[in-house]
């Protein structure tokens, strides 16, 4: 059970399969040569509440893993969002008053996963709220190679996902939601975010059906 700040213990759940996924009302189709590829809050502390080899955070970060060296080898830009331990409360703004005093600058903390290090080709972005696009230039990194797609994977698909999502629909930036490379709270609350998603501002995929589009 959630407490009032704080991340809550994350219990088992398989992952939304291709024949689940809704029918989204967009019509777009990811392309190389537009897309780029978000990992998103894969740190240890964000990780930590999952049991560690079993569903969804076995899986998702295995599909994460798959996505990311296929984009690298695609040419496909790779980005990462990291919060910074020890946030100044100003500085995490409203968020402090929901989820505490978040992460710490220790090893146990801030470090993306090993599994899904980033590498010298890639970019890494400091996060400061639920967005990936708030307070960031991921916007301009984007431009800048002619990406107007944005591939999502990551945690948590109901907050931090999901609202990136909605901010690159609403910067003329298609999103497309890698279903089965997320993880959340519960599946209650992962389907929640995919129904959205593909209602109002994208396009859910699993990663197998992004790997063979791409």
């Amino acid at each position: 059970m959630t407490t009032p700040k704080g991340l809550p213990q994350i219990p088992a759940y398989d992952l939304p399969t291709a024949a689940e996924l809704p029918t989204p009302r967009a019509p777009w189709r990811v392309e190389r040569g537009r897309a780029a590829l978000l990992v998103h809050d894969m740190q240890r502390y964000f990780v930590a509440p999952f049991a560690p080899d079993a569903a969804p955070i076995a899986p998702a970060t295995a599909n994460i893993a798959r996505l990311a060296r296929h984009c690298r080898a695609a040419g496909i830009p790779v980005f990462y969002t990291a919060q910074e331990g020890n946030q100044d409360r100003r500085d995490r703004g409203l968020q402090a008053d929901l989820w505490g005093p978040g992460m710490r600058d220790i090893p146990e903390h801030q470090p993306i996963v090993d599994a899904l290090a980033p590498e010298a080709c890639d970019f890494v972005l400091v996060k400061h709220r639920y967005s990936a696009f708030q307070r960031s230039n991921l916007e301009t990194l984007m431009r800048v190679r002619g990406r107007d797609q944005l591939i999502i994977c990551g945690i948590y698909a109901h907050i931090g996902c999901m609202l990136t999502a909605a901010e690159a629909f609403q910067r003329d930036i298609e999103p497309f939601f890698a279903a089965d490379a997320l993880a959340d709270f519960s599946r209650e609350k992962h389907d929640l975010a995919v129904r959205y998603v593909a209602d109002r501002c994208g396009v859910p995929m699993t990663a197998a059906q992004l790997l063979e589009v791409l």
